[in-house]
């Protein structure tokens, strides 16, 4: 951008200005510390200029908004045409409470559902499963069958939200349970429009809640994008998921590093089936975390984004612009929060979301203050949605389309990221991809590498955590925190034992011998699972034959 006679002036002036106006202010008032980092340890230099972009190739680098190599976003007009969908993620106790915050939200102005489930859904067991004793409801909603799936969305017709379920391992029973709904409603599954994260390789990597062996796993999420691609082809097929990445304490570049590996993995296998890349690639979507420093976000999603692209053109050769977008959901940084004083959360969302805007996502979660110390309250919850809002109608980040493209650090910083997730594919693909990297412990390693730095820093007072080990001071202890009941699981188990004792016994017991037949063979796992789910088959009874078909996952330990 700049002819190598303006870059040597530029170079001399920058000297000069070091040795003269610089020196001089140094001597009298030195800078807060020796070295400047971002968040995740990635050096921030004094000053940028020019000379940092100097080999910056506007159109093959950065393009325009809705084309290749989608840096500068994935739609031509971006917010100028309409605003990012207000997703709030919300789910507690049993479908009817979480029904009812569906329905307040939407009346408050939010734009489509994000469905929490509980830690018993979310490994495949019901209710009443003794290892169920005590988190029912506790994290999400409590869907053990279709009757429940039902009272979720009692009064909330399907053509008319999106949906997103963040659920992985039993992924296909919910989608099968919503698609089963969308039916009794009226509505064509044409029509049903959404996302289910169906992100095995994460839950391995870094969050738990796995079911299945790898195999089988990705099995499964290949039937499902199969299926919706044959038959509800408004329906994001997967979300594949940075976000507990960042969370188990990845930084940024690695959190877009380790989750493009395993958009990688998610292609190549539907690529394996025999699903040509255009017709499946255009409904992937991913999940990515904002942290609270602005600057860093947004060069992470900037550079995201043209990696994205430029593997699924060269790598996949995908011919379809649509195949190369990467459409991305965001949620603010939940292991930023804090208990204590926590009013300093607002803050750090409005920050975050903020972020999340100049980063160009296509939808958004704000965490609400209060939840380092309970779920939402609704009081919360509702200052959250309106951070959404006042970011979004107020801040002028959505007037004109990724307002802080040349600027010399953000652009720097974009090519540093976009470095670091070649480097760390390029060592994946060496391993023999993201199974292997997974199986030799490496993205965990790394991940675990990472946290450990930054702890010693906040441990340290190194990088100052407000509240924390800086601006500390005593509270009161919290009020009006919102409790789930115990009494949910006893509710749910009797719940359950009306259901299997009414329910047509030949009819089920069919179901289940026939998703078992099914399992066990190539043919694509979803029909059956529809017809299960419609025979009221519980997501414990589908998931106990995929338990005994595929055994279950343990994983290695690594030291």
């Amino acid at each position: 951008m700049y002819d190598d006679k303006e870059l040597e002036r530029i170079r001399t002036g920058k000297e000069n200005w070091e040795k003269t106006t610089l020196g001089k202010a140094l001597s009298r008032f030195p800078e807060r510390k020796p070295v400047f980092t971002s968040i995740s340890g990635m050096p921030v230099e004094r000053l940028y200029t020019p000379l940092d972009t100097a080999d910056l190739d506007y159109e093959k680098d950065l393009g325009y908004p809705g084309q290749y190599p989608f840096t500068r976003g994935v739609q031509p007009t971006m917010y100028r045409g309409r605003f990012w969908t207000m997703r709030q993620y919300a789910g507690f106790g049993n479908a009817r409470e979480s029904n009812a915050r569906y329905r307040y939200l939407l009346e408050q102005g939010q734009t489509g559902l994000s469905v929490a489930f509980d830690l018993p859904t979310q490994a495949g067991y019901d209710s009443d499963h003794p290892l169920s004793m005590g988190e029912v409801g506790k994290v999400g909603v409590a869907i053990d069958s279709l009757d429940d799936m039902k009272i979720l969305f009692d009064g909330i017709p399907l053509d008319k939200v999106t949906t997103s379920m963040t659920i992985n391992a039993p992924a296909t029973v919910l989608l099968a349970m919503y698609l089963a709904i969308a039916e009794e409603q009226g509505v064509s599954f044409d029509k049903v429009g959404g996302t289910v994260q169906n992100d095995i390789l994460k839950e391995i990597i870094c969050r738990g809640q796995y079911i299945f062996p790898p195999k089988p796993s990705m099995r499964l999420t290949v039937d499902l994008i199969d299926y919706c691609f044959k038959n509800v082809p408004r329906w994001n097929t997967i979300s594949i998921s940075g976000y507990h990445i960042r969370e188990a304490g990845s930084t940024a570049a690695q959190e877009m590093a380790f989750t493009i590996a395993n958009g990688i993995a998610y292609v190549k296998a539907c690529v394996d089936r025999g699903l040509a890349v255009d017709s499946f690639a255009p409904r992937l979507s991913f999940f990515f975390n904002a942290f609270t420093n602005v600057l860093e976000e947004v060069a992470k999603f900037r550079a995201g984004r043209r990696v994205w692209a430029r593997i699924l053109k060269e790598r996949f050769g995908a011919s379809n612009p649509r195949s190369m977008m990467m459409r991305y959901h965001v949620q603010t940084g939940g292991v930023t929060l804090t208990a204590q004083q926590p009013l300093n959360n607002i803050v750090r969302v409005a920050l975050q979301a903020y972020a999340a805007a100049l980063g160009g996502c296509q939808s958004l979660h704000t965490n609400s203050f209060d939840e380092a110390l309970c779920l939402p309250t609704q009081e919360a919850v509702t200052v959250a949605l309106r951070t959404q809002q006042i970011v979004a109608e107020e801040s002028g980040a959505t007037d004109t389309i990724d307002p802080l493209a040349g600027s010399y650090f953000v652009e720097a910083m974009t090519d540093k990221i976009e470095a670091e997730i070649e480097e760390y594919i390029q060592k994946i693909d060496a391993m023999g991809g993201t199974l292997a990297a997974i199986e030799q412990g490496y993205i965990q390693k790394e991940i675990q590498d990472s946290a450990y730095r930054f702890q010693k820093e906040i441990e340290s007072g190194e990088r100052v955590y407000v509240g924390i080990n800086k601006y500390t001071m005593e509270e009161p202890e919290p009020t009006n925190l919102l409790k789930v009941d115990m009494k949910v699981g006893e509710i749910e188990a009797a719940k359950l034992k009306k259901l299997r004792a009414e329910r047509d016994q030949t009819r089920w017991k069919a179901a289940l011998d026939k998703l078992r037949e099914v399992s066990l063979s190539d043919e694509n796992v979803m029909p059956a699972v529809i017809d299960a789910v419609k025979a009221r088959a519980t997501i414990g009874e589908i998931c106990d034959v995929w338990r005994d078909v595929f055994g279950e996952y343990r994983p290695k330990e690594f030291v």
